[in-house]
């Protein structure tokens, strides 16, 4: 078969048909990560002008209709005809690609946008945009439909204040792009709008949903400092003062603000251009060197430290540690699985002078703040000398051996991790069913009996102590702590299945915190799963139907017919489900569900977790008031 292949078979996409085509090159996923992030392409351009100081106002209207409104006070986008394309400069933005005050040099000192496509993407995936530029006493105003496309030239429509300037957007993104979901969560814009405030000290978010009546502004004129403040609400510190240190070299600044507490984790969240750098990169890498250099040479000076091999580790100084690293950079690099770890070079060695000479200057001049630090540090190094002792304990040596020293885990035949799954199974009965309806040779069976040890309040030592937890760490294979090693992980597919209530979600919870704390490399990986075993078990005559939601449920009632009433029985157990329904619904590739955790949701496990086991008591109110609506639903 010899088929030409010539010029004609080169597809040319014009304009945005390219963004339409391949929506998952420019905002990574249509589904609701995606659907969000098409406010912060527009949300990022207000706060470049926040950043460049003609901003100070921002606000998020969340619209009956699901569409999102934008406003700004800034300069307005620029409304003249552009020289290169011919057309206003507006709609040069809107619908051409690449083309904005950040590419230039001279826009913007530093953007905050990941992929600088911002305006003209968001367009390309909405149903509709509307732009609305304040500007010279004048409105004007130009209307996008159908993927982008100007449905006439920007015009002036109105007059305005002659003082009023700002840009106004409004968008309603495409159900054809976005076909899981084009409904808006206000937790998840309130949790980056309440971020974005945090990192722009000064800058005023207005987040608003017309469709409960919701409304909250976010205005932090202590930065980062607050947003430790806020970190620490539900832990007691051991020293008073919120440790502030900020400074610039090369046009690169860097803002640190920390503060330890008595838990025994740490939290340390890195920021470049107010994106989260969840892979860290070169800020915090100089951030923590010289956190670790620092404390050392003020506890061998002040004589708390006295013998060379007493020296304290990263880890030891960092537990207890709450700390937020922000760097602003005109020309950031990232790199990394996520595309969220700073690369540039440069910047560790910036980071590291800014931060070890304003760290030293605090403790010099704070001693019995400086005193409590170290001496937690100390104590973590105890603790360390303890649980490297007690990792001996998780150390796999066989198969067999492993099976038959506490003879609960029942291993798959397969050796190859990467068709290979564990279930991490609540309860030994559901265990047992799961055992006998799985697939010997790639399934592995775990079960639990009952909740696993709250790591919020314990030590690496202690957690090595615990069984369940040994169990666990035994049968991945990677080790723990100093031990770790993600490359010798010997199931892929790390799969939560608990019951679907109360105790099931707490299990859940208390697991992905686990893993958010000790195992964080495996869910960045994409290694960790949670099963959804189906809610409902809906009988009509002799037909047996699941179903995973209340949705789910009433959609397919209302699709039988009347003349024989349906039985349904809600699952809350999974041990209520024989083995061939448990297998077939939840453990079947080919029939079951799973939901890929991602480091956010365990960062929201492990805060909501905070907030509910730790020993304040007014951050646990606040929470359960504000979510008491929600409670017939904690089961689901």
């Amino acid at each position: 078969m010899n088929e030409e292949y010539g010029v004609n078979d080169i597809q040319v996409l014009e304009g945005l048909e390219a963004v339409r085509k391949r929506p998952g090159m420019y905002i990574g996923t249509t589904g609701i990560k995606g659907l969000h992030h098409l406010v912060w392409e527009i949300v990022d351009n207000s706060v470049d002008e926040a950043l460049a100081g003609y901003c100070d106002d921002i606000e998020i209207i969340i619209n009956n209709d699901n569409s999102v409104t934008v406003k700004d006070d800034g300069r307005g986008i620029p409304t003249g005809i552009h020289p290169k394309t011919g057309i206003s400069t507006v709609e040069t933005i809107f619908t051409v690609l690449h083309a904005g005050g950040k590419f230039g040099g001279s826009g913007y000192k530093v953007s905050g946008g990941l992929h600088g496509v911002g305006a003209s993407v968001v367009n390309a995936l909405s149903e509709w945009l509307e732009v609305k530029i304040y500007q010279h006493s004048k409105v004007h105003y130009q209307r996008f439909e159908k993927g982008g496309h100007p449905v006439e030239p920007l015009k002036v429509i109105d007059t305005c204040e002659e003082n009023r300037t700002g840009t106004t957007v409004t968008f309603k993104p495409d159900p054809k792009i976005f076909e899981e979901s084009t409904e808006y969560d206000y937790n998840t814009l309130k949790h980056r709008a309440r971020e974005l405030a945090f990192l722009n000290k000064g800058l005023r978010i207005i987040l608003s949903d017309t469709r409960s009546g919701q409304k909250e502004e976010f205005l932090y004129n202590g930065g980062i400092i607050e947003y430790v403040k806020l970190l620490n609400s539900n832990k007691t510190p051991i020293h008073q003062d919120i440790i502030y240190v900020s400074g610039e070299e090369k046009n690169i600044s860097i803002e640190v603000s920390l503060q330890y507490n008595d838990a025994y984790n740490s939290n340390i969240y890195s920021f470049t251009n107010n994106i989260n750098t969840i892979e860290g990169g070169t800020h915090e890498e100089g951030v923590r060197n010289s956190l670790t250099r620092t404390i050392n040479n003020y506890a061998k000076k002040a004589n708390i430290l006295k013998d060379k091999d007493d020296a304290l580790t990263s880890d030891d100084v960092k537990e207890g540690l709450t700390m937020i690293v922000s760097c602003k950079h005109p020309d950031p690099q990232f790199e990394g699985q996520t595309k969220t770890k700073l690369g540039n070079v440069e910047v560790r060695k910036i980071a590291s002078n800014i931060f070890s000479e304003g760290l030293e200057k605090f403790l010099l001049e704070n001693p019995d703040q400086a005193k409590a630090i170290i001496e937690k540090s100390m104590m973590a190094s105890r603790a360390r000398l303890a649980a490297k002792r007690a990792r001996e304990l998780t150390r796999r040596k066989g198969g067999l051996e492993l099976t038959h020293q506490w003879g609960k885990l029942a291993d798959c035949s397969s050796k190859d991790p990467s068709i290979s799954e564990i279930f991490i199974v609540e309860g030994d009965s559901a265990g047992g069913q799961a055992k006998q309806g799985r697939d010997a040779k790639t399934q592995a069976i775990l079960p639990l009996r009952g909740k696993i040890l709250n790591v919020e309040k314990a030590r690496l030592d202690r957690i090595l102590g615990n069984e369940e937890i040994r169990s666990m760490i035994t049968a991945f294979g990677t080790g723990i702590g100093e031990d770790f090693d993600l490359s010798k992980l010997r199931y892929h597919k790390i799969i939560i299945m608990t019951d679907a209530d109360v105790d099931g979600s707490h299990i859940r919870t208390l697991l992905l915190t686990l893993f958010y704390r000790f195992f964080k490399p495996i869910i960045e990986a994409g290694h960790v799963y949670v099963a959804q075993p189906p809610l409902f078990k809906i009988t009509h005559g002799k037909t047996i139907k699941f179903v995973l939601t209340e949705k789910e449920k009433e959609e397919y009632l209302a699709s039988l017919p009347a003349n024989v009433k349906p039985i349904i029985n809600r699952n809350k157990g999974l041990g209520e489900m024989d083995k061939e329904e448990l297998c077939d619904t939840t453990m079947n590739i080919e029939h079951r569900t799973l939901r890929k955790i991602t480091i956010e949701d365990a960062m929201l496990a492990d805060k909501v977790f905070e907030t509910l086991m730790g020993e304040e008591v007014e951050p646990r109110r606040q929470f359960i008031e504000e979510n008491a609506h929600n409670v017939e639903n904690l089961d689901i």
